[in-house]
């Protein structure tokens, strides 16, 4: 009897301790998101792995115009950040995306020069001289159709070496030295480090990115793309993001 006794003790014991709690969510999630996210979100990335035990986060990340190409073309994915609501419009046109995208941060161009400032750069008027070498993004690409805008309020003509497909490769030829000065996000700057010095310009407020994100309707893992979404929107998303140069919206 008392070794009965001690048993039912045991399992008694047992039941009082709460099993950890269960979020449901799991599995991988895929994230289609603009170069210019890449730091912020990788790091969201592993802190929603922490928090969700049992989830993986693939990211894409490539100049916004080209990720919503591929989601259109029906590459699978579960959640679209874009560095501009027109490229988010892409996929709201065709139906892939149905429910209102979110704003969730906001971003401005600063000019970048590579360290110590070789090319003497003071200002945007420096983009129209032949002989230096500038990088810029392509038009089609959110970093480009922001500077197409502080060009025209600034009435300048650019005179650009080479056009990038995203960001991120603008900014590599900068650190390397490959070009004088280019236009980037302020958060591709700091994200630099001290290979890259970042100029301020009055025209910058011209053209301020909105960022969109949503959960794609036929998203694979579509309790985990909500899941990732609301944790972006969250309090520690928002700091995640601030930490990086971003704006609130």
């Amino acid at each position: 009897m008392k070794r009965v006794l001690a048993v039912a003790a045991l399992l008694l014991a047992g039941c009082g301790s709460p099993a950890p709690a269960q979020t449901g969510v799991s599995g991988n999630v895929t994230v289609f998101a603009a170069a210019s996210l890449t730091e912020s979100f990788r790091k969201l990335g592993e802190e929603f792995e922490t928090a969700n035990p049992g989830t993986k986060v693939t990211f894409n990340f490539a100049g916004s115009s080209a990720l919503a190409q591929q989601i259109n073309q029906g590459a699978p994915a579960d959640v679209f950040a874009s560095a501009a609501p027109a490229n988010m419009k892409q996929v709201t046109d065709t139906k892939a995306v149905t429910a209102t995208p979110t704003t969730f941060a906001r971003n401005t161009l600063q000019i970048a020069v590579p360290e110590g400032n070789p090319g003497k750069i003071t200002g945007l008027a420096d983009f129209a001289k032949a002989d230096l070498k500038i990088a810029l993004c392509a038009e089609q690409v959110p970093c480009g159709a922001a500077s197409k805008k502080v060009f025209e309020a600034a009435k300048i003509t650019a005179a650009p070496d080479t056009l990038e497909q995203d960001v991120k490769a603008v900014l590599t030829k900068v650190s390397l030295g490959e070009v004088d000065a280019a236009l980037v996000y302020r958060t591709d700057v700091k994200a630099a480090g001290d290979k890259v010095e970042g100029k301020d310009f009055t025209e910058a407020s011209n053209a301020v990115n909105d960022y969109p994100i949503a959960a794609l309707d036929k998203a694979p893992n579509a309790a985990a793309a909500k899941a990732f979404l609301d944790y972006v929107l969250s309090d520690k998303g928002k700091r995640v993001l601030s930490e990086a140069g971003f704006a609130a919206p």
